[in-house]
């Protein structure tokens, strides 16, 4: 199973970007998907996630900005980005907890970080 996630970029302050991410490999279900913050430190904040069924939560600091939203048709979650702030600045790392073909429980799974840099 692999996770790949684009859409990052450079804004200005007030602009928007909209991150993709698409699981593919054997994949029997996908539960909840979301996206992290990570940190050059490796560090990784929850920026927002969604379930199978919709239900969606979000950090304190992107509530009213960013909204996630996932077709499960193809396998994808999106995070539109609105309204960006130079403090959004960072690595994002989509994530997803998958049943794969062979196995009978979650794991979640990792994309690579797409570099959101917003500037002042």
């Amino acid at each position: 199973v692999q996770l790949q996630a684009s859409g990052g970029g450079l804004v200005q302050t007030g602009g928007s970007l909209r991150l993709s991410c698409a699981a593919s490999g054997s994949i029997s279900s996908i539960n909840v998907m979301g996206w992290y913050r990570q940190t050059p430190g490796g560090q990784r904040r929850l920026v927002a996630y969604i379930r199978s069924g919709g239900f969606t939560k979000y950090a304190d600091s992107v509530q009213g900005r960013f909204t996630i939203s996932r077709d499960n048709a193809k396998n994808s979650v999106y995070l539109q980005m609105d309204s960006l702030q130079p403090e959004d600045t960072d690595d994002y790392v989509c994530t997803a907890d998958i049943i794969t073909t062979s196995d009978s429980a979650a794991s979640r799974y990792w994309g690579q970080g797409t570099l959101v840099t917003v500037s002042s």
